[in-house]
């Protein structure tokens, strides 16, 4: 699984997708999907659009690239499905990001990866009602 994860790392721009991951370490789409879940608690899939729009997160930072350089830089085909899914894990949409990075201004280097990793709805903890 450690192959899967690293190849898409390394390789998140390009065009990958499940059938082509599995091919990779000899496993059928279902099987490599079940045990990436099984190992990282997200599908491939989800792993994947993470990394994009990380990666995403980082060059609006910079400013130095317009929303829709953005998207094909980091592998999405859509700029519709890139600020849906942006909006997802980060919770504005990426022009608004591009604008005001919230957190990333005065975070430390050595912080800014973890401050300003997209969190799944899923993995926000919910207040409890008092």
């Amino acid at each position: 699984m450690r192959r899967v994860r690293d190849r898409i790392d390394r390789e998140y721009a390009s065009p990958l997708d499940v059938e082509a991951l599995a091919r990779g370490v000899h496993m059928s789409a279902g099987h490599l999907s079940r045990r990436f879940r099984e190992t990282y608690g997200e599908s491939p899939y989800a792993y994947l659009m993470t990394r994009r729009v990380e990666r995403a997160m980082a060059l609006l930072r910079r400013g130095d690239l317009s929303v829709t350089d953005v998207c094909f830089a980091v592998g999405f085909s859509s700029l519709g499905t890139f600020s849906t899914r942006f909006a997802e894990l980060v919770g504005v949409p990426p022009s608004a990001y591009r604008r005001d990075p919230g957190l990333a201004a005065g975070i430390p280097s050595w912080m800014e990866k973890q401050a300003t990793r997209p969190i799944r709805n899923r993995e926000v903890s919910r207040p409890a009602h008092q």
